[in-house]
C-alpha cells in the first residue's frame, strides 16, 4: 500500500526549511491550498490561531482609544492615482475589476490592497475642525495584492489583517502615534507570541508607498532570515493633500490634517511557526495557542478505557472551569502514541497523560511540548492540577521567549568590515554602520540578498556616537540590522 503523505516524517528544519515550513502548515492543518494560484483556505485550527491574535491586538488597540469599523473592499481606480507615490508602489500588485453585471463598468475598480485611500475619502467628509480629531480607527479585513511568488500565510494574493488609519492635527501627534502602536507591535510580539522583535526605522527605498517615515518590528526566523512583523507609518501630509483632509485650527485657519496607518497580518503565523517550530512540527505559545492543554487517556482493556476516560473529563472540567483552552481526546481506532505524535504536529504546548496507574495514584504526567522526550515530563498531583497547569504554561510561555531570543543573539554579529559583513548575513541578521546611502544600500542588496531590515530604536551597548559605512568606509551616524528576509 502507497504511504500517505501524513505518514512520512517531516524533513528536518536543517535539511530543508521551506519544506518543513510548507509540511507544518499543511499537515497541522492551519491552512490550505486554494483554487485560485496564490490563495490560501485558512482551515479552523489556522482560524483560532488568528483570533486569539485578533483578541490580543484587539484589546491593546482598544485600551489606547482606538474604535473599530469597516470600509469596502472595492475602490475606484482614481482614488490609488491620487497620490503618487503610492500608485507606483502598487501598480504592480493590483487586481483590477472592469466588469459588474455583464456590462463594462465606467470607471474600473480595484480591490482594495490597502486602504489608505477609501479611508481618505470618508476622512474628507468628516473632518471639519480640530474638535474632530484625532480620529483612531482599526480594521479587521482581507485585501488583495497580486504577488508574483506567493507562500502559505507569508505571502498570499489575499490575506487577512488589520490596518490602523488615524488622522491628527499635529506633526508631533502623528508621529508619537505612530511610534505609540510600534510599541503595541512589540509588545504583543514579545508577550503573547514569545518572538523577541527589533523595533526599528525603515530606510526610504523600503519606506510603505506614499510615508514619510516607516517603521516596522523585525524578527529572525529559525534559519536566520529575518520577517518584517509588523508595520506603523507616518504618511505625514501625504494623503492628507491628496484627498483634501482639512480642518479649521482654533485660530480659524484651513489645516491640512496629518495620518498614520499601521498594520500586522496572518503572515505572523507564519512567524510564530518558523520562530518555535522544531522537527517533530508546530510549538505554539501558550498564550496564543487555540488549545493550551490536550488529555490524552491511556489504557488496554474496556475496563481501563472507562476509567481513564471519567478521570479524564473530571480534569477537563477542571481546567476548562479555570479559564485554560483543552480538550479530552477520546478518539477510536487510533493508539495513544499516534495522538501523542499529532498534537506534537499540532504544537499543542502541554500534554496532560492519564493511565490506569495515575488514576490508582491520584495523579496524571505532564509532557511539555518544547521539551521532546522524557526531559518534558513530570509528574502532577490530581489535587491543585489547575493552578499547577497554568503554571507550566507560563513557564513554557517565558521558555519558548528565551530560546528564540538566545537563538538571535547567538545569530547577530557586529560587522566591522565587508568581510565580516557578508559571512553574518549568511546565517543571521549583521549589525553595521551605514551612511545612509541608497547606493550602498543598493550594492548590498545585489552582492549579498541581505537587505536593510531597520535602524534599530534601541541602540547597543557599543554602538558608541558614530563610525564609518561598513561598504563604502564614509562617516556613518547610524547603525543598521541588514538580512536576507522572507
Amino acid at each position: 500500500m502507497a504511504e500517505k503523505p501524513t505518514e512520512r516524517r517531516l524533513p528536518s528544519r536543517q535539511q530543508d526549511f521551506a519544506e518543513w515550513y510548507n509540511q507544518i502548515v499543511l499537515r497541522a492543518e492551519l491552512a490550505d491550498y486554494a483554487p485560485v494560484r496564490g490563495c490560501m483556505i485558512v482551515r479552523p485550527y489556522g482560524w483560532g490561531l488568528w483570533e486569539n491574535i485578533q483578541q490580543a491586538l484587539d484589546r491593546r488597540f482598544k485600551a489606547t482609544g482606538h474604535v473599530n469599523a469597516a470600509f469596502p473592499m472595492l475602490i475606484p481606480r482614481s482614488f490609488i492615482e491620487k497620490e503618487s507615490k503610492h500608485v507606483a508602489g502598487f501598480a504592480p500588485e493590483l487586481a483590477v475589476v472592469t466588469v459588474g453585471g455583464g456590462e463594462e463598468l465606467e470607471e474600473p475598480l480595484v480591490l482594495r490592497p490597502t486602504s489608505e485611500t477609501i479611508i481618505g475619502h470618508a476622512y474628507a467628509r468628516w473632518v471639519q475642525s480640530y474638535r474632530d480629531l484625532p480620529i483612531l480607527i482599526n480594521l479587521w479585513n482581507n485585501v488583495v495584492r497580486w504577488e508574483l511568488r506567493t507562500k502559505l500565510f507569508l505571502r498570499t494574493l489575499e490575506f487577512y489583517w488589520q490596518e490602523g488609519h488615524t488622522a491628527h492635527a499635529t506633526a508631533k501627534e502623528a508621529e508619537e502615534e505612530t511610534r505609540r502602536m510600534l510599541d503595541v507591535y512589540a509588545d504583543f510580539a514579545r508577550n503573547e507570541a514569545a518572538i523577541p522583535v527589533i523595533p526599528g526605522r525603515k530606510s526610504e527605498s523600503e519606506r510603505f508607498a506614499g510615508a514619510d517615515e516607516t517603521y516596522s518590528i523585525e524578527a529572525m526566523m529559525g534559519d536566520g532570515k529575518a520577517l518584517q512583523a509588523g508595520t506603523s507609518h507616518n504618511l505625514g501630509q501625504n494623503f492628507a493633500r491628496a484627498f483634501e483632509i482639512r480642518y479649521l485650527d482654533r485660530g480659524g485657519q484651513l489645516q491640512h490634517c496629518w495620518t498614520t496607518s499601521w498594520g500586522l497580518s496572518t503572515r505572523f503565523i507564519g512567524a510564530i511557526i518558523m520562530v518555535h517550530g522544531d522537527d517533530q512540527g508546530l510549538i505554539l505559545p501558550p498564550r496564543l495557542a487555540p488549545l493550551q492543554a490536550v488529555i490524552v487517556p491511556i489504557f488496554k482493556t474496556e475496563a481501563e478505557r472507562e476509567l481513564t476516560a471519567e478521570a479524564g473529563r473530571k480534569v477537563r472540567d477542571e481546567l476548562a472551569g479555570a479559564g485554560i483552552r483543552v480538550k479530552l481526546d477520546e478518539r477510536d481506532g487510533v493508539s495513544p502514541g499516534f495522538k501523542f505524535n499529532d498534537w506534537e504536529m499540532r504544537g499543542v504546548p502541554l500534554r496532560i497523560e492519564i493511565g490506569p496507574r495515575d488514576v490508582a495514584a491520584g495523579g496524571v504526567v505532564l509532557a511539555r511540548r518544547e521539551r521532546p522526550g522524557k526531559e518534558g515530563k513530570s509528574p502532577a498531583k490530581m489535587e491543585g492540577l489547575a493552578a499547577t497547569v497554568a503554571q507550566t504554561l507560563e513557564s513554557i510561555q517565558k521558555a519558548l521567549y528565551d530560546r528564540a531570543l538566545a537563538f538571535r543573539e547567538a545569530h547577530t554579529r557586529v560587522a566591522s568590515n565587508y568581510d565580516e559583513f557578508r559571512a553574518a548575513v549568511e546565517d543571521g541578521f549583521a549589525l553595521a554602520w551605514w551612511c545612509g546611502g541608497a547606493e550602498c544600500e543598493a550594492r548590498i542588496k545585489e552582492e549579498t540578498k541581505a537587505t536593510m531590515r531597520c535602524i534599530p530604536l534601541e541602540r547597543s551597548a557599543s554602538a558608541g556616537g558614530s563610525g564609518v559605512c561598513v561598504l563604502c568606509g564614509q562617516p556613518a551616524s547610524e547603525q543598521a540590522i541588514f538580512a536576507r528576509a522572507y
